[in-house]
């Protein structure tokens, strides 16, 4: 697992663009894998079974990048939707263009203009989220010392991702990586070393 922040969409949207009555329906859909990616890719051909052109792009983290023309003009469709993919600066992200023929011809310079003009209307619509590393902790602690804590943990922005009230709170909680230290130090000072986090695991998270 990379431990770089990376950006990716923050749902599905679908646009829509025309030009010379030529219709462009833009959906954009966070994908991990290229699995995932080309069968939405083909989730889209069979919702729009009369269309002449199903274009589509990709870009993964991991690096696979993929596109298609779907037999329009080469490099009119599928590279100015990838390209739109990353002057977004997003990553496991697919983009997939229906295009109905409104019967004007477009161009090459036209094509390009109305694939890559319609991917970014769909990539802004889908918004932004942003994903940083993340350390997940257990927390075990006195009931005391859970009320000691429990506004420090609000401060810091703290991440409750479960809890069991028994003989003794047990928590697990998740925060940016970075402030893995500092959480540390601050509950083991407010509750005199009665309370130690244990870390049970990294991933990304939402920032």
């Amino acid at each position: 697992m990379s431990d770089e922040i990376f950006r990716t969409v923050a749902g599905d949207s679908e646009e829509i663009l025309e030009e010379k009555r030529s219709e462009f329906i833009a959906a954009v859909r966070r994908v991990s894998t290229e699995e995932e990616a080309m069968a939405f890719v083909k989730e889209r051909k069979k919702m729009h079974p009369d269309a002449r052109h199903t274009v589509f792009a990709y870009l993964l983290r991991k690096g696979a990048a993929r596109y298609s023309d779907d037999s329009e003009p080469q490099g009119t469709a599928g590279m100015p939707t990838l390209e739109a993919i990353r002057r977004a600066g997003v990553e496991d992200v697919v983009v997939v263009t229906t295009r109905y023929f409104g019967g004007i011809l477009l161009g090459a310079g036209g094509l390009t203009r109305a694939y890559a003009g319609a991917a970014h209307l769909a990539l802004e619509a889908a918004g932004v989220a942003e994903y940083v590393p993340f350390g997940y902790y257990s927390l075990d602690m006195t009931y005391p010392d859970h009320q000691k804590v429990m506004p420090e943990l609000a401060r810091l922005g703290v991440r409750e991702r479960g809890i069991d009230f028994a003989d003794r709170v047990r928590m697990e909680v998740g925060l940016p990586a970075e402030m893995g230290e500092q959480l540390c130090k601050r509950l083991v000072e407010l509750t005199a070393g009665r309370c130690v986090p244990q870390q049970v695991g990294i991933g990304m998270d939402l920032k």
